[in-house]
């Protein structure tokens, strides 16, 4: 979708949600010695300013990491990214999933990203420069589907479309089939929002039949604002890593203590 810029959005609850689950992932994956794939089919531009006016117009950040970065130990790896995004780049900068995979990841391991908004893709691209990630300006699944099976076969696979074209819903279960076709080893993740017009539910529920083992995360919040359609996230995660529920409930449990 080439309107849609995520710094609207940046640091938000769902934000929150989705990084530190990725973040956990990341991590987990390089504890053993062998390298790994990343993919991203919808990167944005990796590292947002919260001071930005867009930022600020919406709130979103204030009512997500601004209230919420103690959630995370000092040793959880998306906290150890937040601080070190804010050193190099001042208090009120914001790590995106292509600069936290990229600041867990190693230097054997491949890092791909598409992003199809020329602005956001060319940001993207300097943002990452110091990274041996690969950036590409193409569609992200065209480019999911190229890659896999990638290689390295291990690795991590996010989807997180912005969801404002007609046919995500109802395209994506066949995305994802297609590729857990290609690369039955890959971790699959999709993000996806929990609106109060319960949009994604036919998506989920297509995905659940196919594939009855995966991990389905979702918790809720209060809007952002009066009127916001969002009331919650959610990730629908195939493959899971060991350990991924215990992590998943002990995010649910902090979701739970805000304010409905």
């Amino acid at each position: 979708m080439l309107s849609y810029q995520h710094i609207y959005h940046a640091g938000n609850l769902a934000d929150v949600h989705k990084h530190g689950l990725l973040a956990w992932m990341l991590k987990y994956l390089t504890r053993k010695d062998k390298p790994l794939t990343y993919i991203e089919t919808h990167a944005g531009r990796a590292l947002y300013d919260l001071d930005d006016p867009a930022a600020l117009k919406t709130g979103e950040a204030q009512q997500g990491i601004a209230q919420t970065a103690d959630w995370f130990a000092s040793d959880h790896p998306l906290r150890e990214v937040l601080l070190r995004t804010r050193r190099v780049h001042g208090p009120q900068s914001y790590p995106g999933s292509p600069l936290i995979a990229a600041q867990l990841l190693r230097p054997e391991d491949k890092i791909h990203l598409a992003e199809l908004h020329p602005a956001e893709n060319a940001a993207l691209d300097f943002a990452l420069s110091a990274y041996s990630a690969k950036c590409y300006r193409m569609d992200g699944f065209e480019l999911a589907h190229s890659l896999c099976p990638p290689m390295p076969r291990r690795g991590l696979l996010l989807i997180d479309p912005s969801y404002e074209i007609k046919g995500d819903y109802t395209d994506i279960p066949g995305h994802i089939k297609r590729i857990t076709r290609a690369w039955n080893v890959g971790i699959i993740c999709l993000w996806y929002p929990l609106l109060n017009s319960d949009a994604h539910r036919g998506m989920i529920d297509d995905l659940q039949k196919s594939y009855p083992k995966a991990l389905r995360h979702e918790v809720t919040f209060a809007p952002a604002r009066p009127g916001h359609r969002m009331i919650g996230s959610g990730m629908f995660i195939i493959n899971p890593p060991y350990g991924m529920e215990v992590e998943a409930g002990r995010l649910s449990a902090r979701f739970q203590s805000l304010p409905q």
